[in-house]
């Protein structure tokens, strides 16, 4: 009998050499675990990084959204056999470039990707024979269009099959014919594909919010985003321009008696625009500190009726007193204006901290050490088994201190748009908030 380990090796290096294996089985332990069923010694964030294709951001899906992320292996999904495979399932049998709806046209094999070609054939789809039999008018015929076009003008002709005009690699120009030019869809003025989606020479718009429920993008390249004309405030509801005018192309046309970029300051106000968002500001960067509206120098803060968030400006947000379970300050101390104010013999951000330790020192340490060895990563002091990072830099997180916050989402220049708790690069949102900034407002209704 072979021992385990040798199993779980040849397993894993026979999904990468194979394509017929779909994916590394569920019974395979991954090497950073002590024993099957150990905790991962990886963190969330390293371990979700190795599952991430290179040079994908925080957020980015994990094994090419085909599988799951166990302790920084990839475990593909397995519907049917040979489907999903590759160490970051990124190979799947129908992704080979097909010709006339038949993948490598019949002629190859797909290998992760790419047709393998049978001899006598070759090209990104193995459309063309090596050796032609056709007569040239023979050839012609068959690679016209609908017009009666040769390969539309933007391709050349080999033994009936259109090969298309792209010296540049760039594969723009595609199509049995030849007949559709992504080239249409660049903006002139950019030089990048519209920011939607190119269908065979057409912009086709979508908007990138997950849930469809904000903006619009529209225009011949999809220049033009509604969601531009929203102020701060207006994720609460489903108003453009502050509710008082009309979103055309990103830009907002005030109605009578407002003005203003996104028509938030009434003309009936004495304060100039500039002196009520100063009164709105403080010595926040945003008017009522990204949470509430603007007029007239006055905040109202939102969301509607929920009274944690408060203050003249919206500075005081008593949810930052609230860790993901929504326990305040650890259950060890009171909220006051955002802030923990601990019961005697406990400390920290959220009074997680107990002052006295039952532990020895080694035991304490042992607790603070993260899959590299290091203590807290190097960013931070261990304190009963528990690391406390760095407070010069806030930015700093993690069970070990190896999470960086930055990595988290922002809008209107927030992390997790203040409606949300950054958990190691990802946004963990408050009741009532959606999306990977926490930006989307649905709609709850507080006591």
């Amino acid at each position: 009998m072979r021992p385990p380990g040798f199993s779980n090796f040849f397993l894993l290096a026979s999904s990468l050499l194979f394509a017929g294996l779909s994916a590394v089985p569920q019974s395979f332990s991954p090497s950073l675990r002590s024993w099957p069923g150990a905790a991962c010694r990886l963190s969330r964030a390293e371990s979700e990084r190795r599952c991430r294709a290179p040079g994908q951001p925080p957020g980015a899906a994990l094994c090419h959204g085909r599988g799951r992320c166990d302790c920084g292996v990839c475990i593909c999904h397995v519907t049917e056999p040979g489907m999903f495979f590759g160490p970051l399932c990124e190979c799947h049998e129908w992704v080979c470039e097909t010709y006339d709806g038949s993948t490598c046209a019949g002629h190859g094999k797909c290998n992760c990707g790419k047709c393998k070609c049978d001899q006598g054939w070759y090209g990104d789809a193995c459309q063309y024979p090596t050796n032609c039999d056709l007569t040239k008018k023979k050839s012609n015929q068959m690679c016209k269009n609908s017009q009666d076009i040769i390969c539309s003008n933007a391709g050349t002709c080999h033994c009936g099959r259109c090969k298309c005009d792209n010296s540049d690699g760039s594969g723009l120009v595609y199509g049995k014919f030849c007949e559709c030019d992504d080239r249409e869809c660049i903006d002139d003025e950019t030089e990048e594909i519209c920011g939607g989606t190119c269908v065979c020479g057409e912009c086709s718009c979508h908007d990138v919010d997950p849930t469809g429920d904000w903006g619009d993008i529209h225009g011949d390249t999809c220049e033009c985003d509604e969601r531009d004309c929203r102020a701060v405030y207006d994720r609460y509801s489903d108003d453009f321009c502050s509710g008082h005018g009309q979103c055309n192309c990103g830009r907002c046309d005030c109605k009578a008696g407002w003005h203003g970029k996104k028509c938030e300051h009434p003309q009936s106000c004495m304060l100039s625009a500039e002196e009520s968002l100063r009164r709105c500001q403080g010595s926040s960067d945003l008017p009522c500190s990204g949470r509430g509206k603007c007029e007239c120098g006055k905040c109202t803060c939102y969301p509607p009726g929920d009274h944690r968030v408060y203050g003249k400006t919206c500075e005081c947000d008593d949810r930052r007193c609230e860790d993901l379970d929504g326990v305040v300050c650890g259950g060890h101390g009171t909220c006051s204006c955002g802030r923990c104010v601990c019961e005697r013999g406990w400390f920290g951000r959220l009074c997680q901290h107990p002052r006295k330790c039952n532990m020895t020192e080694e035991q304490s340490k042992n607790l603070c050490e993260s899959a590299d060895g290091i203590l807290c990563s190097g960013k931070g002091s261990c304190h009963c088994g528990k690391c406390i990072c760095s407070a010069e830099e806030w930015y700093i997180s993690g069970e070990f201190c190896d999470c960086d916050d930055r990595d988290c989402d922002k809008h209107d220049g927030l992390i997790c748009t203040g409606n949300g708790i950054c958990s190691c690069g990802n946004c963990e949102c408050w009741d009532g908030w959606n999306g990977n900034a926490c930006e989307i407002w649905l709609g709850s209704e507080y006591p």
